[in-house]
């Protein structure tokens, strides 16, 4: 097991979480390729977002099939402006690669902002530490081990 991904089953247990990584070889970089690998919708797919919310590093957990509204995301959070954090900030704020961020067990401690439209489906996939390994949750787990806020964080189109 990939010490990521170990590192993530850890944080799950510490949090109460009994968690059953599942490797998919085609890999599941994006929302897309893992709805498509693991066989489900779309928006049971938790896509980790590190954005920052005027300048503290934060996560939005988005579902698959949603973007996220960055103004939504400040004002949940309550500040004034938010915005994608790069590459290099995902990985020294999480401890994780763009890709494989799961929803908690960050190297720091961020505050989490649940997407409401998670909480619509019995189960959901997120990333388990690599961008090719994932582990299922209902969306109360996901809520009670994040310890996350709960809004509306869709771009509506």
């Amino acid at each position: 097991m990939h010490r990521n991904v170990r590192a993530v089953v850890e944080a799950g247990k510490a949090l109460g979480l009994d968690i059953h990584p599942r490797d998919f070889p085609d890999g599941t970089r994006s929302a897309a390729d893992a709805a498509m690998a693991i066989g489900v919708d779309l928006g049971q797919i938790v896509k980790s977002l590190v954005f920052a919310v005027d300048g503290e590093a934060v996560v939005a957990l988005v579902s698959g099939d949603n973007l996220l509204d960055e103004e939504k995301l400040a004002e949940c959070a309550g500040g004034d402006r938010a915005w994608r954090e790069d590459a290099d900030t995902v990985r020294e704020a999480t401890g994780y690669a763009v890709g494989g961020v799961p929803p908690f067990g960050h190297r720091e401690p961020l505050r989490i902002f649940i997407d409401e439209d998670l909480l619509d489906y019995e189960e959901l996939w997120a990333a388990a530490g690599t961008p090719h390994t994932n582990f299922s949750v209902t969306p109360h787990e996901l809520v009670r081990a994040t310890g996350g806020l709960v809004c509306d964080l869709a771009r509506r189109r």
